[in-house]
């Protein structure tokens, strides 16, 4: 009986691997489409976030029944509900590489502000480290490097104030380009986002580990 909930405990981790890993393509294709004006890759990306919600569903599922059936001791119950809330903070992270994906459908106009793309490419960079790093402690059961990850989301959210300073600036200056600047002030607090969820992830790394709910993120 053990070997068959430890089995399934292991199916369970590879699948929330699964998708982290995908949710990380994700939000890589998301921004490249937006940058490049990519509109095909932008619906792909719309398209296959049905089987991140369909990844999502299947391990709470499986989580569920987990835990209806084999009732685990309290550390396997509490790997269990970490997969269960951080299966959700992943589905939201694919959400909002979606609708960066969908600004990049809806926009219009070309123009471009090449300094205010960099920073976005910069974000996009940090934030799939960072997500890597999370989805690397929650193999390791690494709770100080899970903790570590705040002090990097802290790093994400500067960045985002020079983003929006120039997204600003541009704006009050250039009116031809106030779509453009526009669509980048959203992305750019998507990509923000996107970092406090990954800190959600760390959080429910640490409470798997000793089963301390923390708030790593001190934003006021």
């Amino acid at each position: 009986m053990h070997e068959i909930f430890y089995d399934e405990l292991r199916k369970l981790n590879v699948r929330f691997m699964e998708m982290g890993i995908n949710v990380s393509e994700q939000i890589y294709r998301s921004t490249k489409a937006f940058i490049e004006h990519d509109k095909e890759l932008a619906n792909e990306v719309v398209s296959d976030d049905q089987e991140i919600n369909g990844g999502e569903m299947q391990l709470e599922n499986q989580a569920l029944k987990l835990i209806a059936l084999q009732q685990p001791v309290a550390s396997d119950f509490r790997t269990i509900v970490s997969v269960l809330k951080a299966s959700s903070d992943l589905e939201r992270i694919g959400d909002h590489a979606v609708s960066i994906a969908k600004e990049t459908i809806l926009v219009k106009g070309n123009q471009r502000v090449p300094q205010i793309e960099e920073k976005i490419s910069a974000m996009t960079a940090d934030i799939r480290k960072m997500l890597e790093q999370v989805l690397d402690a929650y193999v390791k059961a690494d709770e100080k490097s899970a903790r570590n990850i705040a002090q990097e989301d802290k790093k994400l959210d500067e960045q985002y104030k020079v983003c929006r300073n120039l997204i600003v600036k541009e704006m009050q200056h250039e009116t031809k380009t106030a779509v453009a600047t526009s669509s980048y002030l959203l992305v750019a607090r998507l990509l923000e986002r996107i970092g406090d969820h990954i800190v959600n992830l760390s959080e429910w790394i640490v409470y798997s580990k000793n089963g301390h709910l923390v708030e790593l993120n001190d934003k006021q």
